[in-house]
């Protein structure tokens, strides 16, 4: 078997690995607690309303167009995913193992392994030249709008992730109270979309931010400085978004 087609069919079991656990982490559920359940019991302000959770349903489809696009004859010798490598592959696994983490109350491993997913993904991105790589229509829906959005839903879930660790470990945050800590990971994760907006002109991975910041609105309304603040930044983002593409259609 070519490497070429181990690459493949890694990235195809990858994808069915990490399916396979999602779906089960939900039906079950793992160790008897829904994942929605779990994260309610943090009591932290930089988390969504429920509903947000839905872009994983999008998270899905795009893993699986990009497992059938990598299978089309043209692409099994794509330098482009020749150059992803294993990284994919690994993202998925890492991807199934904080489910595990996280339905088995190990929060603290689960910080790790989320920061370790995060990384595969910047290093997918990153190999992958998303948003720099002239692309076919196919390759843009199969491809980098994938990456796109999986990043930046991973970018924001990681926040939230090492938030809510801090708050099961009961860190003081330096006597700053907890809905500013929550405005200053909004304004950090703004920067983030900002510098993706002047580097990459990502409107997918801007628009995962503008759902997020949205849901956290929703969700903090009884804290208006963190729900002001989100609703703020959501518009931020939405400005960012539409400014992509508008810079997009006219290079």
């Amino acid at each position: 078997m070519s490497k070429d087609s181990v690459r493949q069919l890694l990235n195809a079991l990858s994808v069915a690995l990490a399916l396979a656990v999602n779906i089960l982490a939900s039906t079950l559920p793992l160790n008897g607690q829904n994942t929605g359940e779990i994260s309610d019991r943090f009591l932290v302000y930089f988390v969504p309303a429920g509903y947000v959770f839905a872009i994983w349903g999008v998270i899905y489809i795009g893993w699986i167009a990009f497992a059938l696009f990598q299978y089309r004859a043209a692409e099994k010798e794509s330098p482009r995913l020749r150059k992803l490598g294993y990284a994919f592959a690994l993202s998925g696994v890492f991807n199934a193992a904080w489910l595990f983490c996280w339905h088995y109350n190990a929060f603290g491993l689960s910080v790790i392994v989320m920061l370790a997913l995060l990384a595969t993904l910047i290093v997918s991105y990153l190999r992958l030249n998303v948003g720099l790589t002239p692309v076919s229509t196919a390759e843009k829906w199969s491809v980098d709008i994938p990456f796109s959005v999986y990043l930046g839903w991973v970018s924001v879930a990681t926040i939230a992730n090492i938030t809510d660790y801090l708050y099961l470990i009961n860190w003081d945050g330096f006597g700053i109270a907890p809905q500013v800590w929550a405005v200053i990971m909004l304004v950090v994760a703004s920067v983030v979309g900002l510098l993706m907006t002047l580097t990459r002109r990502d409107s997918a991975y801007t628009f995962v931010f503008v759902w997020s910041f949205i849901g956290i609105a929703m969700k903090q309304a009884a804290e208006p400085l963190v729900a002001n603040s989100a609703w703020a930044a959501a518009i931020v983002a939405l400005g960012l978004a539409v400014y992509s593409i508008i810079q997009r259609r006219r290079g």
